[in-house]
């Protein structure tokens, strides 16, 4: 059970950093500042879609670039992963 709680807990913090991630480059953005390279951007929602999500649609930033529509796909893959492993775990009960 620490264990779930370890990996969730890490999980969260990796959907915050990518929230995170999403603000700061559109704040470098509107100041004409040093921007974050799209991969480490791509990676970090990869990572934590739904901080990703939230952070393209809270600041509308990323949205209309075709290679970030793949966001949308990390999270459907970790929906049904999160999913997968609830079923799992409740069969485990």
């Amino acid at each position: 059970m620490q264990n779930i709680l370890i990996f969730l807990a890490i999980y969260i913090l990796l959907n915050i950093i990518s929230l995170f991630a999403f603000a700061l480059d559109k704040r470098k953005a509107a100041k004409g500042k040093w921007r974050t390279p799209e991969k480490k951007l791509l990676l970090l929602s990869f990572l934590g879609p739904f901080g990703a999500v939230f952070g393209m649609k809270m600041f509308r930033h990323k949205t209309m670039k075709l290679k970030f529509k793949r966001v949308y796909l990390f999270l459907a893959l970790h929906i049904v992963a999160i999913c997968a492993i609830v079923m799992f775990l409740a069969d485990l009960i």
